[in-house]
């Protein structure tokens, strides 16, 4: 009963239906419970920067072939654009069959609240949007946490430390020294993670209400369900096909996503899942450079939500897309989609986005997805951590740079229950 107790996964679990119930019989705690939430994710987010740019560089020192650096980023780059594709004509196939907003009188949305939305996606240059992963201050990256500005910065000093050979060992020791420090850090917050489950939960639950669902369950069931087929059908598909289990995988990963259920944020995990991926076999050079790329150009949840909002949103409005239309959607998607994770409120600026660029209908038609987009998130964010993660196991059993022993050792149960232990 005690060891239970002491689970930081049924820890979670229990913070989140806890979050319910007060969200419900207590809205007026939302706020309160918004302030704990941010708390816990900022931080996490204090941890990002520092764990990403000491991963990349000790990785990247280590691996000597700067050849192989080049490969990783190709491979990785590669299998994001074809898996997001996919889940981008998923989420269309399944929003065209189940047509979820067929029948739905929607309730008159918030408009104000959409200007700022589209004031910041009228703000976004695609056409920069490489050029801005260049910082053109490093420490202004490392403050603003910029993830691609650091992984730029990260895989050039790690480069630099690479050529120094031998002279450049006490720099990578000092610099192995500080990683591990850094990953106590996060095992200490981690502890407080059932709290920020439960002011996450209990802020959306409080904020919107459950009765907002009610007029939006078809959509948000369609939602889930699509993520629910990729990860099952597509993800498992691929597992199958570089021969590790994900069922097994995702009993590792466990914690993460409950994690991630509590507080509507991949980000709360993105440190533990790097440190996860290496002790589940793969090479600390490739988890340095795929998970954090990962977060910008490889969200499979966020290209399925997208795909589906547009269909969605056509059928309330009575918009009939031609093949030609829909092809068009996919297309704008395959662009926008990669800079989600680079600007705050995402979902909606890039629904707003790519709306814009689709010309289909006024954009102030996406305010009446505005009481159930956080309900959805949940959805988005878990679906993109669980492909960062085996797209991580991809790229590295394509390396030769998976070591399958550890892979065997960790999957275990009492491997994994000792892991989760030891963040208490």
């Amino acid at each position: 009963m005690k060891s239970i107790l002491s689970n930081l996964t049924f820890q979670v679990l229990v913070a989140i239906t806890m979050g319910i119930i007060v969200g419900t019989f207590v809205p007026g705690f939302a706020p309160h419970a918004k302030l704990i939430s941010q708390s816990f994710i900022n931080m996490i987010s204090m941890l990002i920067a520092p764990i990403i740019f000491l991963t990349i560089v000790l990785g990247i020192a280590h691996m000597g072939d700067m050849k192989k650096v080049g490969r990783v980023g190709g491979k990785a780059l590669l299998y994001f654009e074809v898996v997001t594709t996919l889940a981008i004509l998923i989420g269309m196939v399944v929003a065209n069959l189940l047509k979820p907003g067929v029948g739905v009188h929607p309730a008159t949305g918030d408009v104000n609240k959409i200007k700022t939305y589209t004031e910041q996606a009228g703000e976004i240059n695609w056409s920069e949007f490489f050029a801005h992963i260049i910082p053109h201050n490093v420490f202004e990256a490392f403050t603003k946490g910029d993830i691609l500005q650091i992984l730029f910065f990260a895989i050039l000093f790690g480069y630099g430390l690479n050529k120094m050979g031998e002279s450049g060992q006490s720099l990578l020791s000092f610099f192995d020294k500080m990683a591990k420090v850094f990953f106590n850090i996060m095992k200490v917050v981690m502890r407080l993670a059932p709290v920020g489950a439960f002011g996450g939960m209990a802020f959306s639950v409080g904020t919107y209400g459950l009765d907002t669902l009610l007029p939006m369950a078809k959509l948000m069931g369609a939602v889930y369900l699509t993520c629910f087929l990729f990860i099952f059908v597509v993800l498992h598909a691929i597992c199958k096909l570089y021969k590790f289990s994900l069922w097994q995988y995702l009993k590792y990963i466990r914690q993460e996503i409950l994690i991630v259920l509590g507080t509507s944020s991949s980000e709360s995990v993105l440190p533990s899942m790097m440190q996860k991926m290496e002790a589940i076999g793969c090479n600390k050079s490739v988890v340095g450079l795929v998970i954090p790329t990962g977060y910008s150009f490889n969200l499979d949840g966020t290209a399925i939500y997208l795909s589906m909002a547009v269909i969605f949103l056509c059928q309330v409005f009575n918009v009939n897309l031609s093949i030609g239309q829909q092809l068009s959607v996919l297309a704008v998607l395959m662009v926008t989609s990669k800079g989600a994770a680079g600007v705050t409120g995402s979902g909606f600026i890039v629904l707003v986005s790519t709306l814009t660029a689709l010309k289909l209908m006024p954009v102030e038609h996406i305010a009446i997805l505005l009481g159930v987009d956080r309900f959805m998130s949940e959805a988005r964010a878990i679906t993109n951590m669980i492909g960062n993660g085996i797209a991580t196991i991809v790229i590295a059993k394509s390396e030769n740079e998976f070591d399958e022993e550890k892979y065997k050792l960790a999957i275990q149960p009492a491997a994994v229950e000792s892991m989760e232990q030891s963040d208490i």
